[in-house]
């Protein structure tokens, strides 16, 4: 899949796109396959890291997740074993203060 990324806390100007693997959920996470999501202002201070105290949740010295992106609308593609409410096939959409990772296909 495609993937908008960054490795270290930066501007807009170093995000970079790759083709990185499909992930699997975890047993309590879901896979959906974004068909739309948006640049707003928590994406812009979860790339940045700033104000700092983002830090504490986003990772100390670099981000815990190289994929950006806080809002999504699409399907689920993937549930993991502990997922009962959500089914293969729903349309859903989400919004995460610490990534929900949106940026990617």
């Amino acid at each position: 899949m495609i993937a908008s990324i960054r490795r270290q806390y930066t501007t807009a100007s170093n995000i970079k796109t790759e083709h990185i693997d499909q992930p699997i959920p975890a047993e309590n996470k879901v896979l959906v396959k974004v068909h739309a999501t948006t640049v707003n202002r928590t994406d812009c201070a979860n790339l940045t890291a700033k104000p700092f105290i983002m830090r504490f949740v986003l990772g100390l010295l670099q981000p815990k997740t190289i994929i950006i992106g806080t809002d999504f609308a699409g399907e689920v593609i993937a549930v993991g074993a502990n997922i009962k409410l959500l089914h293969i096939g729903d349309n859903v959409f989400g919004f995460s203060d610490a990534g929900a990772e949106s940026q990617a296909e």
